[in-house]
């Protein structure tokens, strides 16, 4: 029964190829072929004997979730469906900026934290993705980037799902975006985002990647409120990870901070933002709430509040962005073009 390649890591390849009776060197040609090169039809890898060619399409297929849809923005943000199987479908969003192309992948369908501002967090966990569907999205957008003469050069598991409630999976397959036989992207290239799982946060570091993490309240108060998970583990228990990975990994962290009127957004939150984070180097990425009908009660403060805001981080010397809103007519936020596309199944 043939096995799918991109369910194998490297070490586990040359352990198979060992159990068929092969030198284990052979998984490394492939390695090459499939992700150096490209190149899938096995006839075309030269370098491997043509009766190992003609042996492989009984051993091993690719097969990867296939491409559904496809939406572009006038602003240059690509969004993509992609069916990894049961009826059910992920997202994926490149991410055009000044000197990256950016390419955000899900680690699940829907997810069980529950996140009160979250599109995502309203469809409850139905399935983990399994290597392979993960892969999938980066090596589908790359193959379309490759005829334009493009490639992705960041990576960040930010889309649908808790990346570390999918750990297995997903660095699996950040071994293989690393691995210089396979995607060969540094580290410092691939960010994981946690909303505050702080037991797995290690595993970010030992990883050697990124760590980003969804904070979204500045007690814990609110932040309950808005993420269920930080019942289980406290602000302060939170924010004392971040700054053992940042000590650890010497990498700032990055602080998603989402911006909802009457909640998060007033001048004291900025104080308060400052005075939680202040020990820990980072960077805070404020985003305005994006508006949907999965939390009706939330709104989007104003212009002016925001900008009051950022000004606010800016005179402490805070390392502070505002994230650009991007792809609002191709449902580009987490979880919209999954909700539209099962509104389409129900109407």
């Amino acid at each position: 029964m043939e096995k799918n390649f991109y369910q194998f890591r490297l070490p586990e390849l040359e352990s198979y190829f060992q159990e068929i009776g092969e030198k284990k060197f052979r998984a490394t040609q492939l390695f090459k072929w499939v992700y150096g090169r490209g190149i899938v039809d096995f006839q075309k890898m030269t370098d491997i004997s043509k009766t190992l060619r003609e042996r492989l399409p009984q051993m091993l297929s690719f097969h990867l979730p296939p491409m559904q849809r496809r939406f572009q923005s006038k602003d240059g943000t690509r969004k993509y469906l992609f069916d990894v199987g049961d009826g059910y479908s992920v997202e994926s969003v490149l991410i055009p900026s000044k000197d990256r192309l950016t390419l955000c992948v899900s680690s699940e369908v829907g997810c069980n934290l529950a996140c009160r501002f979250c599109l995502t967090g309203t469809q409850k966990l139905k399935k983990k993705l399994d290597m392979a569907s993960i892969l999938g999205q980066y090596v589908a957008v790359s193959k379309e980037l490759r005829l334009e003469g493009k490639k992705i050069t960041n990576i960040v598991f930010m889309g649908m799902g808790e990346p570390l409630d999918n750990e297995e999976n997903v660095f699996r397959a950040i071994e293989i975006l690393h691995n210089p036989l396979g995607f060969n992207l540094s580290r410092k290239k691939i960010t994981v985002s946690t909303a505050g799982l702080v037991p797995k946060i290690p595993l970010v570091t030992k990883a050697g990647v990124r760590l980003a993490v969804s904070l979204n309240g500045t007690t814990d108060e609110i932040r309950s409120y808005l993420m269920p998970i930080n019942k289980k583990w406290s602000l302060m228990e939170l924010l004392a990870a971040c700054k053992k990975h940042a000590e650890e990994a010497r990498d700032k962290v990055t602080f998603e901070y989402v911006l909802i009127k009457g909640l998060t957004d007033s001048l004291r939150d900025a104080d308060r933002l400052y005075d939680i984070t202040k020990d820990i180097p980072c960077k805070i990425n404020i985003i305005p709430f994006n508006e949907h009908p999965g939390a009706p009660e939330l709104r989007r403060p104003s212009e002016e509040q925001i900008n009051a805001f950022q000004q606010r981080l800016i005179k402490k010397g805070v390392h502070v962005l505002r994230r650009r809103t991007m792809g609002d007519d191709i449902f580009a936020a987490c979880g919209q073009l999954t909700s539209a596309q099962q509104r389409e199944k129900i109407f």
